[in-house]
């Protein structure tokens, strides 16, 4: 393959228009890739003078056939690419001068790629994330159902989704999602855009929390779900991501999908049990 295969931009707008088919082809595979785009995109539009990001498509017969993005942090996001694609595609990226800090893909691209990019930069890299893909089948309500109902949250309950993003950063170690909201850029954390449903007890208090980004390309993934760890294990994580699967579903999504920590098989067996199915594994590194 060679690297005039790729075909790299900094303008989004142009990048969907030739890419965009492709990356709605799979929705739930493509789920990464597709919100993190649009929220390139978005903020692109907003601040001209940032750091523009580089988007490339691999053309082959005239069709995409895969793409990446790298962000102005240095995120590398990858569409399934094989060995020889994911070795040229590192090789292409450090003639050019481009830098990543981090790479995520499909669990097999990631890997590929990793080792790539320490061979033709010497980075070694440092796996920092593993996790479960799962896409929603028919849904099912769980048994029992616990007492009390879910509630889209306002504008009255920012202080509460804040806080408990923040808890959950930190029993997942997410410490750059930490570092945004202690500064106050809830904005700019991954966060910022999502859609987040309470479920709550009879008496109105909030127990439970699942958020879900906006719609695009068909697909709405849930996350995250958290449950503050003194009110776990009484079927409130199970409720509040039925509820917003539910709404996903009411405003159109095709798609709608979550990762899952595979260490935890208690979340990735209730997943199970209100209909969603596996569909792939996923990896990240970092070169430090």
């Amino acid at each position: 393959m060679l690297p005039d295969d790729w075909h790299l931009t900094q303008d989004v707008d142009d990048f969907l228009v030739r890419a965009g088919d492709f990356l709605r082809s799979r929705p739930a595979l493509h789920n990464t890739p597709l919100t993190d785009i649009e929220k390139l995109r978005i903020r692109g539009a907003a601040e001209h003078d940032a750091e523009a990001p580089v988007f490339g498509r691999l053309e082959s017969g005239g069709e995409v056939r895969a793409i990446f993005y790298l962000t102005p942090r240095g995120r590398l996001g990858l569409t399934p690419l094989s060995v020889e694609q994911t070795d040229a595609l590192a090789a292409h990226l450090a003639g050019l001068g481009h830098s990543s800090s981090n790479v995520i893909a499909d669990h097999d691209t990631a890997g590929a790629f990793a080792a790539s990019w320490q061979r033709h930069t010497g980075a070694a890299p440092v796996p920092f994330w593993r996790t479960h893909l799962y896409r929603l089948g028919p849904l099912t309500p769980p048994q029992p159902r616990p007492e009390g109902r879910g509630r889209i949250t306002g504008g009255r309950d920012r202080e509460q989704v804040v806080r408990w993003c923040r808890e959950f950063c930190v029993d997942v170690g997410e410490q750059p999602s930490i570092d945004l909201i202690d500064v106050g850029s809830w904005g700019d954390s991954r966060f910022g855009d999502r859609h987040f449903t309470f479920w709550e007890t009879p008496d109105g208090a909030p127990v439970s929390m699942a958020a879900a980004t906006s719609i695009v390309g068909g697909m709405v993934r849930v996350d995250p779900v958290y449950t503050p760890a003194h009110l776990r294990g009484r079927g409130y994580a199970g409720a509040v991501t039925v509820e917003a699967s539910r709404a996903a579903l009411a405003a159109g999504a095709t798609d709608v999908v979550l990762f899952t920590d595979p260490d935890n098989p208690t979340s990735n067996a209730l997943y199970q049990r209100i209909g969603y199915v596996h569909v792939a594994d996923f990896a990240g590194y970092k070169f430090p």
